[in-house]
This record gives structure tokens, sequence and C-alpha cells, in this order.
């Protein structure tokens, strides 16, 4: 059983199901799915032991997609994805890191079901066209166009972003020291002219139930924050891959803060505040390729 290969690309596995979900909770039902999928075929003539978990994975993974999909519809305020805690060492494979980043996911999650499976399949596991193309039951031809579309799709809405560790580390000093003192000038400084700020309570934690955009109302709205809960306290944590913030305030639900930066100004802030999506930030999740 320890040689078993779906349990020895298990971490694989969920990184690929995470990716296409944007939920844990989600991708480890896929998983287990796909383990009792996997557990029940006649195995005897796969060649490719790993390729073929990924296949089984894939389609369970796209059924989720389109029923989540569907739910989606309804969800209060922004839907941003589940963020994970990981260890520094996530960062080494920065491709990964960029593509499990909380902002990548957000463009991903504007994708239709199959343009994200062969985006995420091709453009981040490097899956051969032909091999998605049997996952999905579509030709090789059909499924290199539809990645076509998706790669643009998602190059026109990608933030700008800096990879530089130490670049983001300095971004987010910066902004927690003027977030403490709730300094709304310096707030102001740090701030890209195409800000935008994302808010998601799920309808259970107090969240903007729109996009707050421009650094003038970010600003604004970041430094109300502080002031309404002045007693909050700040530790660094790694999500996605990436620095990130982690606030508590007594009596308040934690909050989750990712930002993105480039130039050495913050473009987009994901504060995630949804209880329901705070789950996996007490124990590290491997993510790997």
């Amino acid at each position: 059983m320890d040689d078993d290969p779906f349990l020895a690309h298990r971490s694989l596995l969920f990184t690929i199901a995470y990716e296409l979900l944007g939920s844990a909770a989600d991708a480890e039902d896929v998983v287990q799915e796909s383990w009792l999928r996997w557990a029940e075929a006649d195995r005897t003539e796969v060649r490719e032991p790993r390729a073929y978990a990924v296949r089984i994975v894939t389609r369970q993974a796209l059924n989720r997609l389109r029923t989540l999909a569907r739910r989606r519809e309804d969800y209060v305020g922004p839907w941003l994805p589940e963020p994970l805690l990981t260890s520094p060492d996530a960062a080494a494979d920065v491709e990964l890191a960029e593509s499990v980043s909380l902002a990548m996911l957000a463009v991903l999650e504007t994708l239709g079901p199959i343009e994200r499976v062969v985006f995420v399949l091709h453009e981040v596991f490097a899956t051969p066209y032909a091999e998605i193309a049997a996952s999905l039951g579509k030709t090789p031809a059909a499924v290199r166009q539809i990645g076509h579309r998706a790669r643009a799709h998602v190059a026109a809405r990608r933030p700008r972003m800096q990879v530089d560790r130490r670049v983001q580390h300095e971004v987010i000093e910066k902004f927690l020291d003027a977030a403490r003192g709730g300094d709304a000038e310096a707030l102001m400084g740090l701030l890209a002219p195409e800000v935008v700020i994302l808010t998601d309570g799920g309808g259970i934690a107090a969240a903007a139930r729109r996009p707050i955009e421009g650094p003038a109302k970010v600003a604004a709205f970041l430094t109300g924050l502080t002031r309404r809960f002045p007693d909050f306290s700040v530790s660094r944590i790694e999500v996605n891959g990436g620095p990130a913030v982690l606030l508590d305030t007594p009596g308040e639900y934690p909050t989750v803060l990712s930002l993105t930066a480039a130039d050495g100004l913050i473009t987009r802030l994901f504060v995630v505040r949804n209880p329901e999506k705070l789950g996996r930030l007490g124990a590290e999740t491997t993510l790997t390729r």
C-alpha cells in the first residue's frame, strides 16, 4: 500500500484539485472520491499511473467545479479562494507559488470550467494537450484552441505582480506600519493608481459587498478598519506560497490579508474573513507539482 502510485502522488493530486476549485475542503473531497475510483479500477494495462490518477482527479474536479459555479452565483459579496498556510519553502518554485496565489486563483475563477481545467493542467502542470483531451473527451486541436483562449483571458485580467520576495516583504512591512498607526497618507503612498481591495465575508463576517477601487477609497476603508478595531493584533504568515498577514481582534472573526505589489506599490488586496474559509491556518499544507 505504501508504494501505491496514487498515494505517492497525493500532494500533486490535491494541488491540482485545489487550483481547479479554490477550496481545500472541495479538493480533499475530490481526492477522496478519486481514490475510491482508483481503487475500484482495473489498472492492469495502465502504463502511466501518474497520468491516469491525474485524469481521474481532473474528471472529478470538473464535475465539482460545475456544481460550485452554480452555487457561487448566489454567494454574498466577492468570492475569494480559501487561503492555505504554507511553508516558506513553497515559494522556491516561483511559478507554482504564483499560480496558487490568491491573486491568480481569483483570476482563474473568471474562467469557465473547461477553460480552467485546460489552463491549469497545461500552463501550471505542463500536461500535454493530447493528455488533457483524453481526460475531457475532446480532440487535441479543440483543447489547444481552448488553451489559447484561456491564456489570453488570464493575461488580460492578471494583476501587475512582482515576484521578488524581498520586495513583497518590504511592502508588507510598510503597509503594516501605516495600518497600525492609522496613517491614511502613508497608506496612500503605498497604493498603485489601479489598486483594488476585495473582501470576502461570505455573508457571515462583516465585509464590503463590492470591490473598492482607487487609492483614496482603499486607504479610507483600511484606516476605518483600524479605528473600528483598535485592539487588533498582527502576525506574519505564509499563505499560498507568499507573505501574508493574519489579523486577530477580540470578539471578531480573524482576517487573512494577502496583497500583490509591483514597482513597490500595492495593486491588489485580498481580505478573507469568511470563517468557513479559515480552517486550514492551523497547519501547513504541502503544495507541489
